[in-house]
């Protein structure tokens, strides 16, 4: 039989070093083109808004690709510390919690300036139906990227990284559509293009324990 010393010569034998900043380059490699086809699909499939010219003039516009751009940070930065092994989400959530809160004011004052007429239009706008849908469709490939790069790391707690993945795909497809959508309503951004990011949340949740698993 062999000794204990034997057996554990014989299992890291031929084992190497990982190499600097490998967890980056996978996240790279997994993220980087999955961001480039979500906005190819955009590009595709809708285009940019006819009106781009004039609503980059537009303080909603700037505020809809902050909002979207702040929460897909902050979950991609979770992410990566929920990739190793002792990882934690940090501070993420409340930093999200934070960022959802500035813009609910922004909303509410939003609301409170304008006639009560308008009220229907700044909450549903003419695509509250279809908005949350398309903010998934388009956060799909970065999910795909993002879970191709989990796979590739250590997460131990697999729910958790897989809830976070989706958020940062779901942040990530509304960053893209707010360069398409041409709702100016904060308080319609608040609401549907948070539910889309919440749904690629769920659905990463539910595959994270699936496909993430060691």
């Amino acid at each position: 039989m062999k000794s204990t010393d034997d057996v554990i010569e014989t299992l890291v034998s031929g084992l190497e070093p990982t190499p600097r900043h490998a967890l980056e380059r996978r996240f790279a490699l997994g993220i980087l083109p999955a961001l480039l086809a979500s906005l190819t699909l955009m590009l595709v499939l809708l285009g940019p808004r006819p009106d781009m010219a004039q609503a980059l003039t537009l303080p909603i516009f700037w505020i809809k690709c902050t909002y979207n751009l702040l929460l897909a940070l902050a979950a991609f930065l979770a992410m990566y510390r929920l990739a190793r092994p002792d990882g934690t989400e940090g501070r993420f959530f409340g930093v999200a919690a934070v960022v959802v809160a500035v813009m609910l004011v922004a909303a509410i004052v939003q609301l409170a300036a304008s006639p009560p007429d308008t009220f229907r239009t700044l909450i549903l706008g003419s695509s509250a139906l279809h908005c949350p849908l398309l903010i998934f469709a388009f956060a799909l490939p970065v999910l795909a990227g993002n879970i191709l790069a989990l796979r590739r790391a250590a997460p131990t707690n697999l729910k958790l990284a897989g809830f976070v993945s989706g958020l940062a795909a779901g942040a990530s497809g509304a960053w893209i559509y707010s360069w398409f959508c041409t709702e100016n309503g904060m308080p319609f951004v608040l609401i549907w293009y948070s539910l889309g990011i919440v749904l690629c949340g769920a659905v990463g949740r539910w595959i994270g324990p699936r496909l993430l698993h060691w």
